[in-house]
């Protein structure tokens, strides 16, 4: 294998046409492992980063590529323990994953708006830009090219920043994950996928030449047990 640079095969879940059992199944495994390997508390960490300290307004976090809602359950958790008043925005291109969120995330639908969209037609200009933005187990779908322009999209429609939660392309990542998968998983997408988002996934070099692209200022970028990257872009003029 090149651990050079990121793989192009694409990932089953990219894919159309799956029924929704096994979608679900995949859903519910990847909140398994977001869970028990520290993913869910990477989100907080870089909702934190850029959540200032006692913040005047309802707080609006914006998720893209949401899946099936589990990381807004996370933060929503996280927001009402603290006492900050918020509300949730989930995009998603599937409507499967619109679905099961609304269904299985646990959120009250007047705290979180789901949304069947590609992350590029959302107009918030309704709502409101979301203070916050982020992506989760997204980024590494997408080709660089294609994340130069996403990056600047999270720009340019964030009020405070956005950050991202993303694998480190690295052999033992790789070789960790294809095992436990392979002894623990009851589904064929999380088992052909999860071996193969490290291998499209990424080093420190990739995010600093994807900002370089962008034309964005260098973001924040921190190693995260278990082989994840934090990558946290914050801005200075938020009014």
């Amino acid at each position: 294998m090149n651990w050079a640079s990121r793989c192009n095969q694409k990932e089953l879940l990219d894919g159309d046409d799956i029924p929704f059992a096994d979608l679900a199944q995949n859903l519910r495994e990847l909140d398994v492992i977001n869970t028990r390997l520290g993913g869910h508390r990477i989100t907080l960490r870089g909702l934190q980063a850029l959540l200032p300290k006692d913040f005047p307004e309802t707080l609006h976090v914006a998720e893209i590529g949401c899946g099936g809602g589990d990381k807004g359950c996370v933060i929503a958790r996280f927001l009402q323990e603290k006492n900050i008043p918020f509300r949730l925005t989930g995009i998603d291109l599937k409507p499967e994953c619109i679905e099961y969120a609304r269904v299985h995330s646990g959120i009250p639908e007047p705290l979180v708006d789901w949304m069947c969209s590609d992350y590029e037609a959302v107009d918030f200009r309704e709502t409101g830009r979301p203070h916050i933005l982020f992506s989760s187990l997204f980024c590494h779908h997408f080709s660089d090219e294609a994340l130069v322009v996403q990056m600047q999209w999270m720009h340019q429609n964030s009020q405070l920043g956005f950050f991202i939660n993303d694998l480190h392309r690295h052999p033992l990542a790789y070789q960790s994950i294809k095992t436990l998968t392979r002894l623990f998983s009851k589904s064929y997408l999380v088992k052909n996928d999860a071996p193969l988002s490290v291998l499209r996934a990424f080093r420190r070099a990739d995010w600093i030449a994807i900002f370089r692209k962008s034309g964005l200022p260098p973001p924040q970028i921190r190693w995260e047990w278990a082989f994840r990257y934090l990558v946290i872009s914050g801005k200075t003029d938020f009014r």
